[in-house]
């Protein structure tokens, strides 16, 4: 499998046996380094990921292009256009394009392009999760103010428990999701709701990775023997390959533990391609086989 990476900033390509995929760069945000890293002291987090005066660590808003051999495949959609400034402030996003076409795109559009295609070209979105950072491109607010789906020529696919746990918050859950970014896939029908692990495509398959939300999960690339798997929130960074590095985000930590013990287990073992979303250097590796504790090969550890 190569590894090799394109020029452009926007998107890195490599092979997962004779499917190529794209790590597309939507853009950027800063959370609280407290937060992502959960009970793991500062001392320790700060190391890997060093936070700027307001405690914040900057985070990749990486989506996944797929060209399964029978459908292009976007997983997840970053933050997309809906937010206000004050929200981007608080998040400390940074997504922007130019715009365009009576609509205010996003850099995850310029990134499908940097690819090869166009976002028309998009037959399938995965959902990992609704959270507002990874399903808010899934819509988009035209200039005359309605919301609609960004990618309308698509099927949208997404653990259907996911789907209605969005829609019971609480005071806990509340801010990450937030209903524009799904609501609007539901009345244009184009939904696709899946129950455990599932093949979504040829080549292309999601599987349970409970933790993050009750209903997360994980995609799998797989061909010619050859996998590779965007892990989303059950791994947001490199950071967070030890088992015990976990989200103070995460509802049920001790479910992503044991999330995240099956993975490792079947990565080295198979030898997969993990590949990053919010990593802000890191896109994708492989597990070192020689050390005691999850990393990648070739990491200073």
């Amino acid at each position: 499998m190569s590894e090799a990476s394109t020029p452009s900033p926007l998107a890195s390509t490599t092979d997962v046996g004779g499917i190529r995929i794209h790590a597309l760069d939507a853009g950027t945000q800063w959370l609280d380094g407290g937060a992502m890293f959960g009970v793991v002291p500062r001392p320790l987090w700060s190391r890997r990921a060093p936070p700027d005066d307001r405690n914040r660590i900057p985070l990749a808003l990486r989506c996944l292009l797929v060209e399964a051999p029978g459908a292009l495949v976007l997983v997840d959609t970053g933050i997309g256009n809906k937010e206000s400034e004050k929200f981007h402030h608080i998040y400390g996003v940074d997504n922007g394009a130019s715009v365009e076409d009576g609509v205010a795109p996003t850099r995850l559009q310029d990134a499908i392009r940097a690819a090869g295609f166009k976002p028309d070209d998009i037959d399938i979105v995965v959902s990992t999760h609704l959270h507002f950072d990874h399903a808010g491109g899934n819509t988009h607010r035209r200039t005359v103010g309605d919301v609609v789906p960004s990618f309308p020529r698509a099927e949208y696919v997404v653990q259907e428990d996911e789907f209605h746990f969005a829609h019971r918050t609480n005071e806990r859950t509340r801010a990450s999701y937030l209903t524009a970014n799904f609501d609007p896939i539901q009345r244009a029908g184009l939904w696709r709701f899946v129950q455990g692990e599932a093949e979504i495509t040829e080549g292309v398959r999601v599987i349970p990775t409970p933790g993050h939300t009750p209903y997360h999960q994980s995609v799998l690339v797989e061909s010619a023997g050859e996998t590779a798997c965007f892990l989303a929130d059950v791994c947001p960074t490199a950071a967070h390959l030890p088992l015990p590095w976990i989200m103070g985000y995460d509802l049920e930590p001790l479910v992503t533990l044991e999330s995240k013990r099956e993975l490792w287990e079947k990565a080295f073992r198979d030898d997969w391609l993990l590949v990053f979303e919010h990593d802000p250097v890191v896109a994708w590796g492989r597990l070192d086989p020689d050390v005691d504790r999850p990393a990648l090969r070739g990491s200073p550890g």
